[in-house]
């Protein structure tokens, strides 16, 4: 037997649109990287984007388990002594709540250009709306 490997052109990418009301926020970034990485369909090949697209909303309403909200906390650095800035998460949540989704995803994701490219089909939005209407999403079940 031959092992099958896809090609670009024999690849078909949907859209998907996901609600993530009242969806624990690790468990739900899991199941959209292994759909983004295309790991659900069965002519994956590690080395080609077989996956789909995938529209988030409602990313303001997403839970955490345990003392999350308080303790974990997300960083930046300016380069310059001392320009370091922490946030917890529940501010995070407050100011850009869509930011908190997309960097799970993101850091689940392999850091390669494969791994970039996978990631950039990743739609996040805060509320309820969305630009993307025209390519007539499936709602996904998570």
């Amino acid at each position: 037997m031959k092992t099958y490997m896809a090609k670009d052109t024999d690849i078909k990418q949907k859209w998907y649109i996901v609600d993530a009301k009242d969806k624990v926020l690790g468990r739900l970034a899991t199941r959209i990287a292994i759909i983004l990485r295309g790991k659900h369909k069965p002519e994956y090949t590690p080395h080609v984007d077989c996956g789909d697209y995938i529209v988030v909303i409602n990313a303001d309403k997403i839970k955490v388990t345990g003392k999350k909200l308080s303790q974990k906390e997300y960083w930046t650095y300016s380069g310059y002594q001392g320009g370091r800035r922490e946030k917890t998460l529940e501010v995070m949540l407050k100011t850009r709540p869509e930011k908190v989704l997309s960097l799970a995803v993101k850091r689940m994701l392999s850091r390669s250009s494969l791994g970039h490219k996978v990631f950039s089909k990743l739609k996040v939005y805060a509320g309820d709306k969305h630009p993307h209407a025209a390519q007539n999403p499936e709602e996904l079940k998570i």
